[in-house]
């Protein structure tokens, strides 16, 4: 996507430069994020490009805007878009029962009781369906709610951790011996579901998950320097990593990136969390979906799936907070649904917040966020590397500076 003035995409060029001024006084003046680097595009043009602060604190290498960081999960619409590819090719669809693919998983009961070891199930209302993954109604956790005795025999097992030393194949075997939370359909919960939807692209697809991904997607994308982990050549362009610490400490060291496990290829392959990216090669992911699954000559989806993609599929229309149980998710506001691997507006004032129904956004747990806004042909990306996401309200800041700057 080339570079434009701000004037000619219909934004002015002195309220978006706002949009650093306010960012850095706002966080890197006061210690709060070591660097961030933010890219707008509209209407098929790059109008703000720029990166401040450091990407490693301690040997203060600048953030740029080809810095590698972990996206952690913005990983999760690039799976769903992948899974997404083999319901087009007729290969899997959205209502088949996930037992079909997971045959181990046909007796999975719903939490009544007890604890690990000693769980009270009963049979689900329903079996889970493979759209009940892609939009996290699936009954599934993630061992970081600290909310049920579930998650707390998530956590024991250290099912879904990134860390971990098991497979990909070995968390789906540990999850056909955990219960469910709620009945499939009946609530949403982040959750390793779309690990799980990773798992299953590679079944059906016949190849390692990561293989068709990098096959086809991130090659027709051209997506060079995104991956499962940080490729040698990249090695110097790869951020730290910091968590937030006390008000007004200044961030401690979470993982540092010439020595992070990110820099070998992972044995557990995390279709929720796993990969690394650079904003311009996000971007080419994000042009694909606002372009309708296409970018260039490149179509990876039709329009009509796209469009799918981002409706609301949370059951009865509901929103988020309506229909959560999640005592953590990367977004709740009011008036914000789940798509099939996003969240999306459906009530725009419901939000607080300017924007469009029918945006689709998501961010992952380093603070990294995007937004694409199919009505006003905006695509915002804001990488930084500070842990937890909700440390601080970057992503309200984005949205409320970004629009308004719109002119037109």
């Amino acid at each position: 996507m080339k570079s434009v003035r701000p004037a000619e995409v219909g934004l002015n060029a002195e309220r978006l430069a706002r949009l650093d001024t306010v960012l850095r006084e706002r966080y890197l003046d006061t210690g709060k994020l070591p660097g961030f680097s933010t890219l707008v595009a509209r209407r098929g043009g790059v109008a703000h490009f720029t990166a401040h602060g450091l990407a490693d604190v301690a040997r203060k290498t600048p953030m740029a805007q080809d810095t590698v960081l972990r996206i952690y999960s913005m990983t999760k619409p690039v799976t769903s878009v992948a899974l997404m590819m083999l319901v087009e090719e007729g290969k899997i669809a959205l209502d088949h029962p996930v037992n079909r693919y997971i045959p181990a998983w046909k007796d999975l009961g719903v939490y009544e009781g007890g604890i690990a070891g000693m769980f009270r199930t009963r049979p689900p209302a329903r079996p889970m369906q493979i759209v009940d993954l892609l939009r996290h109604t699936s009954g599934l956790t993630y061992g970081f709610q600290y909310r049920t005795n579930v998650d707390a025999a998530y956590r024991a097992g250290g099912v879904g951790e990134i860390e971990k030393k098991g497979t990909l194949e070995d968390m789906i075997h540990q999850l056909a011996k955990l219960p469910l939370e709620f009945d499939p359909g009946s609530a949403w919960n982040y959750s390793v579901a779309t690990d799980v939807v990773g798992y299953i692209v590679g079944v059906v697809a016949g190849m390692p998950f990561e293989d068709f991904l990098r096959t086809r997607i991130f090659g027709p994308l051209g997506m060079t320097e995104t991956d499962f982990f940080v490729k040698p050549s990249l090695k110097d362009r790869f951020a730290s990593c910091y968590f937030s610490a006390a008000p007004g400490a200044p961030p401690i060291l979470q993982d540092d990136g010439q020595t992070s496990r990110f820099l070998e290829p992972p044995v557990f392959v995390s279709g929720g969390g796993g990969l690394v990216s650079t904003a311009g090669d996000y971007l080419k992911f994000c042009e694909m979906v606002l372009g309708g699954g296409r970018r260039g000559d490149v179509r990876l989806l039709s329009p009509k799936t796209i469009e799918l993609m981002g409706a609301n599929h949370l059951p009865g229309g509901a929103d988020l907070p309506a229909m959560s149980v999640s005592l953590f998710s990367e977004a709740m506001y009011a008036g914000v649904g789940f798509g099939l691997g996003f969240s999306t507006t459906i009530d725009s004032p419901a939000t607080l917040l300017p924007g469009s129904a029918g945006d689709m956004s998501w961010g992952g747990a380093a603070s990294t966020y995007f937004w694409i806004d199919p009505e006003e042909d905006l695509i915002v990306i804001f990488m930084t590397q500070l842990m937890p996401s909700t440390a601080h309200p970057i992503r309200r800041d984005l949205r409320t500076l970004v629009y308004s700057a719109f002119e037109s």
